[in-house]
């Protein structure tokens, strides 16, 4: 069994930086993808970002955080990292990540289009919180 826990989520001014965290137990294997997704309030659940366990650089960001968010992966811990600087009000919101195996070759981003239920695990989320 997979599982997924965030950390690192909270409270931080507008403009401020804050790096979460999605730490993964019970992976044995090395052929997965990770998102991570933002889920603010009143709104529909959003992929922001994606890696892949295959290589060492292989972590995007979607288009409207590119420049301000940065995803890295250490694959030792089985970690990976959501950075984020100049936080806007927009940005407070449920920051789960989820998990699929078996992934092969195939762009990150492609895991967006599945169903919330046909990933193998998720986590919890972190919560952040964007002040004025």
């Amino acid at each position: 069994e997979v599982q997924l826990v965030e950390a690192g989520g909270g409270l931080v001014q507008a403009g401020g930086s804050l790096r979460l965290c999605c730490a993964a137990s019970g992976l044995t294997f090395d052929d997965y993808v990770r998102g991570w997704f933002r889920q603010a309030p009143g709104q529909e659940r959003e992929g922001i970002g994606c890696s892949m366990s295959n290589s060492a650089g292989s972590a995007f960001v979607e288009e409207s955080v590119k420049c301000r968010f940065t995803i890295s992966v250490d694959n030792a811990k089985n970690t990976v990292y959501l950075e984020m600087h100049t936080l806007k009000r927009d940005g407070t919101a449920l920051y789960p990540c989820a998990a699929k195996k078996s992934w092969g070759s195939r762009y990150c981003f492609d895991l967006f289009l599945y169903d919330d239920d046909s990933f193998d695990s998720w986590g919890q989320g972190a919560q952040v919180t964007v002040s004025s």
